[in-house]
């Protein structure tokens, strides 16, 4: 193994924020990253931090990560939710992302969650197969639904 996988500490998140740019790219959002380096800096680490980060790094550089935070299920109780797992595009299939993905794992193990979740775009076969060969579950019938700036003002405004 040529790679690290270790927690994310705050001098990563410039590298960080370009594997996240380099997945706005992937899924066909380019201009959609609002998120600064100082934003994740400010809620990713401190006295409460919102969210945790793991990297995986090869010669000083980061080539993946794995960005977590908890949430709490009415039927579950505390899960994590996987916000992002991204490998850098000349990295992917070289198992980076599998030890990213075993990490998130073992973390929430580590947690004691009943569940890890996320979301998967349904035109992305290679990371659908991928969840599915490690036994993870697709639902089917649920839709993610999501207020985005504009819709809170606009709504706020309405009542």
């Amino acid at each position: 193994m040529d790679y690290l996988i270790r927690d994310a500490v705050a001098d990563d998140m410039p590298q960080v924020l370009s594997l996240i740019e380099e997945l706005a790219i992937f899924e066909n959002e380019p201009d959609a990253v609002e998120v600064t380096t100082e934003e994740l800096v400010s809620n990713g680490f401190g006295e409460h931090p919102l969210f945790h980060c793991f990297v995986a790094e090869k010669k000083e550089e980061i080539v993946g990560v794995a960005l977590v935070y908890f949430r709490f299920s009415t039927w579950k109780g505390r899960t994590v939710h996987l916000e992002d797992l991204v490998v850098r595009e000349s990295m992917r299939g070289t198992g980076i992302g599998m030890a990213l993905y075993k990490r998130v794992m073992q973390y929430g193990k580590e947690k004691g969650v009943k569940r890890v979740e996320w979301n998967v775009l349904d035109w992305n076969k290679p990371a659908i197969d991928f969840y599915l060969k490690s036994g993870a579950k697709i639902l089917e019938g649920w839709q993610v639904v999501q207020m985005d700036e504009q819709g809170l003002k606009a709504f706020i405004s309405k009542i």
